[in-house]
């Protein structure tokens, strides 16, 4: 006997029939009005090509839904992309919207008391925003992953929108031609999808299924490639099979499944963005997982298995034709909790019982590894108390300890105006803060935009870069801690930073030390006052005034420890 249903009410109740009056309009049968609801959270947008294809694989998903014995409802989410929303606000609306996704999910699907939801993932924020909603709201959920653009070639190279990223740093620091910049951006994204690279997009959609929560073999994938829409019609008969089971994603989202999305982002290098990502989805699925301390843990068991693009050479379609984030778990399975539950129903184990690897040479075993010293590295120290992270990439830097005076500034344009008249020289350290999840808001500022820019000056190896910012997944140059914790708009560590003084930056001890006397910051801590909040009107007012720091993921919720009865 089939289980009751959350979405159905008593025939003739209120409930029911102002439900029915206006399902009838919609072309739904009564009897139809029994089944299964299930949501389809779209982030369509005519603003990037990250969302350009998603109506059409919503259209495929509803019919597999309907065969499938289920009622599918669309619902639109806010849809935030780093190239085209980065640009109001110093980029506050990026990290923000990741939220608005939650509540838009939220507030349609939990309103409505649907029975389980399909998400379609795409661009950056929109994965774990709509991760966060399905362990928000614990109804039967399943993420699609819709897919990678195809790139291009410019005068018989490879390019990418990662080129036409570093390539405009470049034209600013006069170290490329505006008119090379331009004839790059015309051939860098072909079709519609996320950013080609192992940038945050694509090391979330891995993510995903490193989880539990996607289909095992589906990411990543060729947006609109036939393998993609076979995934779509899977998606579409399971999720009305996993809302008869009542197999919820508190049941898959366990301390395990977050600990082998962990290695499996160590093992491709992945966008270090997707370890407050994964906070956040802990958070929300009540999960008693500290994601910061897990990568600090795992770092030095998990080799490098992977480098695609930035961290290396290889493109993401070789990856996926070397079998993706499927084979690089089976790679990785001596290391895995494999006892947990993924959204088939099966364990982790029972998928990749039949695996194999289609080109060890793209996704190696983890006896011959890329690199054995970690991607990406926690810090801790007295200038990062709660945490800083590096992505340290796969080559053998030469200086793993870095030592230099503070060269301080509060907005990514002045740090820029600093790099074009030569006022940042090698061996200085270049401070800049601000830009953190309260005070940016939403971690804007554009603290990728500075790396690209002292990249292009040449200095990428003599300088290195402290920020409360994050960088886009696509950044793997110079030596950066990002996302220091506490942030610069808090009475910490970092706030507390004068130009010349004396920082020091370890890899080995993964370290990341003011130096300067007790005495000293005490007197500096009496004399100092918070900055005056920018852009604290609407949206971004509402959302400095609740977000959390870092370690919590800068979730918009309080924790259950935090919560008042």
């Amino acid at each position: 006997m089939k289980r009751k249903l959350r979405s159905n009410f008593p025939r003739g109740s209120y409930l029911w029939a102002v439900r029915n009056a206006h399902w009838h309009a919609l072309g739904i049968p009564e009897e139809d009005c029994e089944k299964p609801k299930i949501a389809i959270i779209n982030t369509s947008s005519e603003l990037a090509a990250c969302f350009s294809h998603l109506d059409g694989v919503a259209a495929e998903l509803k019919q597999a839904i309907r065969e499938a014995g289920g009622v599918p409802f669309e619902v639109r989410t806010t849809a935030p992309s780093d190239f085209i929303t980065g640009a109001g606000a110093r980029g506050a609306y990026i990290l923000s919207a990741r939220d608005l996704v939650t509540n838009d999910i939220e507030a349609s699907v939990e309103g409505a008391m649907l029975d389980g939801m399909v998400c379609l993932t795409s661009c950056d924020k929109t994965v774990p925003g709509q991760l966060m909603a399905a362990a928000r709201l614990n109804i039967p959920s399943l993420m699609v992953s819709c897919g990678y653009q195809p790139s291009g070639e410019y005068r018989g190279r490879h390019v990418d929108i990662e080129d036409v990223f570093v390539g405009a740093m470049h034209v600013v620091t006069g170290n490329l031609d505006r008119e090379e910049l331009i004839g790059m951006s015309r051939e860098a994204v072909k079709g519609p999808g996320v950013c080609s690279g192992m940038g945050t997009a694509n090391s979330m959609h891995i993510v995903c299924e490193a989880l539990g929560m996607a289909l095992p073999g589906s990411t990543p994938v060729a947006a609109n490639s036939a393998r993609m829409r076979d995934a779509v019609r899977q998606a579409g008969q399971r999720i009305v099979e996993m809302v008869w089971e009542d197999l919820k994603p508190r049941d898959i989202l366990t301390p395990g499944s977050f600990a082998n999305a962990a290695r499996a982002v160590l093992a491709v290098g992945g966008s270090i963005n997707s370890v407050k990502h994964l906070q956040a989805v802990a958070v929300e699925a009540h999960c008693e997982v500290d994601v910061y301390a897990l990568f600090e843990r795992l770092a030095d068991q998990v080799p490098v298995l992977s480098a695609v693009r930035p961290v290396g050479e290889h493109t993401i379609e070789a990856f996926d034709a070397a079998g993706g984030c499927q084979a690089v778990l089976k790679q990785l399975e001596p290391l895995l909790d494999i006892d947990t539950l993924t959204v088939t129903g099966r364990s982790l184990a029972t998928e990749l019982h039949d695996v194999t690897v289609a080109d060890e040479s793209v996704i190696r075993p983890m006896a011959s590894p890329v690199a054995s010293r970690p991607a990406i590295v926690i810090l801790r120290g007295s200038l990062a108390l709660e945490s800083g992270i590096v992505k340290t990439g796969i080559v053998e830097r030469k200086v793993r300890r870095f030592t230099g005076p503070a060269r301080c500034f509060s907005t990514s344009d002045d740090a820029l105006v600093a790099l074009q008249q030569g006022e940042i020289r090698p061996g200085d350290v270049l401070v800049m803060r601000g830009a953190g999840a309260c005070g940016g808001p939403g971690m804007g500022g554009g603290a990728s935009r500075v790396v690209f820019a002292i990249d292009g000056a040449g200095l990428g190896e003599e300088v290195a870069m402290l920020t409360d910012g994050h960088l886009s997944g696509l950044v793997c140059k110079g030596l950066v801690v990002a996302e220091i914790s506490p942030e610069g708009s808090v009475a910490g560590p970092l706030a507390l930073v004068e130009d010349g003084d004396r920082i020091v930056i370890d890899l080995d001890t993964r370290r990341c030390d003011l130096e300067v006397e007790a005495e000293e910051l005490e007197q500096r801590l009496q004399r100092w006052r918070p900055s005056r909040p920018l852009f604290d009107t609407g949206w971004l007012q509402q959302y400095r005034h609740n977000v959390q720091p870092l370690t919590k993921g800068a979730v918009l919720v309080r924790s259950s420890e935090d919560a008042v009865d």
